[in-house]
């Protein structure tokens, strides 16, 4: 049998030792650091490689600010004491790409163009996991995240993307995670509760 390709101690840093944190360590994340997880976030999946997801790095204290205002009282200080928070948009505009993102078949665009429905479908579905992407990217670089919903979504959308077609889909602080609100891991679904084989 051949050796797996990740080691136990790389899945313990992507999944099993991974936690959602809280609190942070005064220490930033860089721009190399940055590129890095988008880099590697951008190569998974989506469909017809549409890739709706649009990232606002909140690094500056002015950002961090007007990002702090639209989230709940909970949420705020880990907004405005993480080195990042990222906000992770969905372009209901994404389509517009698909001629560069999924050259092999130039109709592709007429899939969702004039269909909201299936644009917005689309969109939500394939931000989510590109933001899913993102925190696994993180933490394989060396980072902690620590995703939130509890915001504004009006709010954020106005303060973010205002006069564009992207719209919020939830935002993730990263950095160096401290154990200072850190809580006993809670339990998971067993497979046998989770799952069916059919």
């Amino acid at each position: 049998m051949s050796d797996p390709i990740l080691s136990d101690r790389d899945l313990d840093t992507i999944f099993r030792s991974a936690r959602t944190y809280y609190s942070w360590a005064d220490t930033p994340v860089t721009r190399v650091q940055m590129q890095a997880i988008y880099d590697l976030a951008r190569m998974g999946p989506t469909s017809a490689n549409a890739s709706p997801a649009r990232f606002i790095w909140c690094e500056s204290q002015e950002a961090k600010e007007k990002l702090g205002a639209c989230v709940s009282d909970g949420n705020r200080p880990k907004v405005l004491e993480a080195p990042v928070t990222v906000v992770i948009g969905m372009d209901m505009e994404f389509y517009t790409k698909l001629p560069e993102l999924f050259p092999h078949d130039q109709t592709a665009r007429t899939w969702f163009e004039g269909h909201d429905g299936v644009v917005r479908d689309t969109a939500f579905r394939n931000s989510s996991l590109q933001g899913a992407y993102l925190i696994m990217a993180a933490r394989a670089v060396g980072l902690d995240c620590g995703p939130m919903s509890g915001f504004d979504k009006a709010k954020v959308d106005a303060a973010f993307f205002a006069g564009t077609k992207v719209e919020t889909n939830f935002i993730c602080s990263i950095g160096h995670g401290t154990d200072e609100k850190l809580f006993p891991r809670l339990p998971r679904l067993a497979f046998e509760e989770a799952c069916e084989i059919r």
